[in-house]
């Protein structure tokens, strides 16, 4: 089959690798119909290449056809159509049934000492085979994929993989209510859903905080009041030009969906960039034991939120040495709430929102939607915030 492969830092490239097929009893194997590039995916292309290895399939938000399943998957047949969510998780361990799929008990990485496994997510979560390819063998397809009815188009579903729940979780863990305010910092694809989410929950006040022009005008014909972050000369200036818009206190709570992307950090970026040319087993250890995140987005995050609020986390970080203001969050009693998304946990809530309405706006969603044969440039466009490539989708 074809498969997007990493070769390198920012190098992937569509090669021809073996077909998967089921190997216990819990797999099914799909055929995959459409996958998304996602934010995430950009770590593997630029940050966290201490962790990958050459020829490692990338993707983790598949949507596709059953082919074929193992003895142990009674709920699935050839020919369902199924969503697939990032994480690999068991369904009856302790963690899931607490509703915490990201650490199930069956599938931790522990000689990593990390949570569940992931789909083509490094060798912290697994190594996982991805499902940016033509096929995807998929473990524990006892509890893990979605069945969805046939006749809309993947765009309705497809993000139940993940974009949807971890936006929907980012807005949950932020304790978005009616009447509340919240600003998003970040208006890729996962903040620019959980301000259409926020505004679905009543949120009185959505505000949208980025610095790519087609960004920003997405968000605002969605109704979120827009901040370009060119426009300020500094995180003061930002600060408090949204405690004006809110009452003078700073929203109520603060949703990081940028992570350790986050421009304005030289320093942390320079950690970055040497990790990434240093020998591998150097540069894993500099990695697991002093790695530096570009915290802009969240030390943003802390000034901006009002005494007694709330900043939920759902851009990924993944330093080991980061230092943060410990004494203000202490001071300002802020709540901190944090995570990869539970997907199955959240299913039963989206699934009514996914209606002929389209109350979300899923169906228009993806900005680009391409053949795995163009990855090579997706991932460029899609890093470098080009062509307004806003949301891929491959279609094998």
């Amino acid at each position: 089959m074809r498969a997007v492969t990493w070769q390198g830092k920012r190098d992937v490239r569509v090669d021809t690798v073996p077909d998967p097929a089921v190997e216990e009893p819990t797999d099914a194997v799909i055929r995959v119909t459409s996958s998304g590039l996602c934010g995430s995916d950009l770590h593997l292309y630029e940050v966290l290449t201490p962790f990958m290895t050459p020829g490692d399939i990338l993707g983790h938000e598949p949507i596709g056809v059953v082919e074929e399943t193992g003895a142990d998957v009674p709920d699935l047949n050839p020919g369902d159509r199924v969503v697939v969510p990032f994480q690999i998780a068991c369904g009856h361990c302790w963690m899931c049934g607490a509703g915490l799929h990201t650490q199930c008990e069956t599938t931790q990485v522990r000689e990593q000492g990390m949570g569940a496994a992931l789909f083509g997510y490094t060798r912290l979560y697994g190594g996982v085979p991805g499902a940016q390819a033509e096929y995807l063998r998929v473990p524990q397809a006892q509890f893990g994929p979605v069945k969805v009815p046939e006749g809309p188009p993947d765009d309705r579903f497809v993000y139940l993989s993940d974009v949807l729940p971890t936006a929907w979780q980012a807005v949950r863990y932020a304790d978005v209510a009616p009447g509340s305010s919240v600003a998003v910092l970040g208006l890729g694809p996962i903040g620019d859903m959980a301000c259409r989410m926020a505004r679905r929950r009543g949120a009185e006040t959505v505000i949208g905080v980025d610095l790519v022009p087609q960004r920003l005008r997405r968000a605002a014909d969605r109704g979120v009041q827009t901040y370009d972050l060119r426009e300020f000369a500094g995180r003061k200036e930002l600060v408090e030009a949204v405690r004006d818009a809110t009452g003078g206190r700073g929203p109520d709570s603060v949703i990081d969906a940028v992570g350790t992307e986050a421009h304005g950090s030289p320093a942390g970026r320079l950690a970055q960039q040497t990790a990434s040319l240093l020998p591998q087993t150097w540069a894993v250890r500099l990695a697991e034991r002093a790695g530096a995140d570009r915290l802009a987005a969240l030390h943003t995050a802390i000034d901006l939120v009002r005494r007694g609020g709330t900043i939920s986390l759902s851009g990924v970080y993944g330093g080991m040495a980061s230092p943060l203001p410990l004494m203000t969050m202490f001071d300002k009693q802020i709540q901190l709430r944090m995570g990869q998304a539970n997907v199955r946990r959240w299913v039963d809530d989206l699934l009514p929102l996914l209606t002929d309405d389209d109350p979300l706006g899923v169906d228009e969603f993806a900005s680009h939607r391409l053949p795995l044969a163009e990855a090579p440039h997706a991932y460029d466009i899609f890093q470098r915030k080009r062509e307004d490539a806003l949301k891929i989708l491959f279609q094998p």
